[in-house]
């Protein structure tokens, strides 16, 4: 054991950034693997638009629950590498609509197989007696009820520290 496993809750950030750089670098692996050039941070732009279609920069970033400016550097290399490309949406001139390209198109191919492996292997590390995605799902609900800094701040209020 080491202090942060030890401190428990306090370390609840930083116990889940490292689970998550741990998934993220061995999904790269995986995808390494099977011979398939894909970072794992691309994985929510190029799903959802697989799943959706054509979206909006603002309807991806709502999707995948990322900020606007965070969502539009992560499409700009993504379009960069061509994977997606752009279109001005006939209705508005000023808005953008983004779609997978055909080589994205393609890679989604590809990586179906390899995404169903994912999800297995996923489901076998988190199906303890504790589900993990059951209990990400309930503090994502608690979180989106009244965020960690409101309750926070409330704290503070009824309490004297």
């Amino acid at each position: 054991m080491n202090v942060i496993n030890d401190v428990g809750i306090l370390a609840l950030s930083t116990r889940l950034q490292r689970l998550s750089e741990q998934l993220r670098k061995d999904g790269a692996l995986i995808y390494e693997a099977f011979g398939i050039d894909f970072e794992p941070k691309w994985f929510p732009v190029i799903f959802t638009l697989h799943q959706k279609g054509t979206l909006s920069v603002v309807e991806i970033a709502n999707e995948i629950g990322y900020t606007h400016p965070s969502t539009i550097s992560l499409l700009k290399e993504v379009e960069k590498i061509g994977l997606i490309k752009s279109k001005k949406d006939k209705s508005d001139e000023r808005k953008r609509l983004i779609l997978l390209s055909p080589r994205g198109q393609e890679l989604v191919n590809k990586m179906q197989p390899v995404w169903q492996l994912i999800a297995q292997v996923l489901g076998e590390i988190s199906d303890n007696t504790n589900n993990l995605l059951k209990a990400i799902d309930e503090a994502e609900d608690k979180i989106a009820q009244q965020s960690f800094l409101q309750r926070a701040l409330q704290q503070k209020n009824t309490t004297a520290l």
